[in-house]
């Protein structure tokens, strides 16, 4: 199947409305997503899967151990999950996320400027790839002189980011991770 422009686009306002992760272990998990990242537990079904929010939406993200008790995470070279890349409405609530993930010591895999965002890159207690960012303002991003976007992938700084933090202390010594990924 290849791509043909004369197919009907999909409807505009179709969106993404959650993932569900398998998981490990339901406890470690959410201690992550709740106790670090902050997202509200929404429901529990038993010791086995459970649904986090935030803004009091059903669930953006469901953990389960169905499949998965115990388990590993599946080795490099294999197909699937890359990142779920979890949007902040404004680069103050990313810089707050950035100022969770340091005070935790959740180790940084990269930090990224990619022109219509900014970026940080990590993993979740059972290896899946999380990406945290917040968009810019369309209007800002940066387009080729035919209009088409023109994103890019360059060094995040940290340590700006962090200036807009609202709380908390800042141990900036993980913030020298400044590298570019995705």
């Amino acid at each position: 199947m290849t791509a043909d422009q004369n197919v009907r686009p999909i409807d505009p306002q179709v969106r993404i409305g959650h993932v569900h992760l398998k998981v490990a272990d339901l406890e470690r998990s959410l201690t992550f997503y709740s106790g670090i990242l902050g997202f509200q537990l929404t429901q529990r079904y038993g010791t086995q899967a459970a649904f986090v929010s935030a803004g009091g939406y059903h669930h953006h993200i469901g953990l389960n151990t169905w499949e998965s008790l115990g388990g590993s995470p599946p080795p490099p070279g294999t197909t699937g999950l890359y990142h779920v890349a979890i949007v902040y409405p404004t680069r103050a609530a990313l810089a707050d996320a950035l100022q969770r993930l340091i005070t935790a010591n959740i180790p940084l895999e990269g930090a990224s400027d990619h022109g219509v965002s900014e970026a940080i890159y990590l993993r979740d207690p059972d290896g899946n790839g999380i990406e945290l960012y917040w968009d810019r303002p369309a209007e800002t991003w940066p387009r080729t002189p035919n209009g088409e976007l023109a994103m890019f992938t360059r060094r995040l700084d940290l340590h700006d980011l962090l200036k807009e933090a609202k709380s908390g202390p800042t141990d900036s010594s993980q913030a020298n991770d400044e590298s570019a990924a995705d």
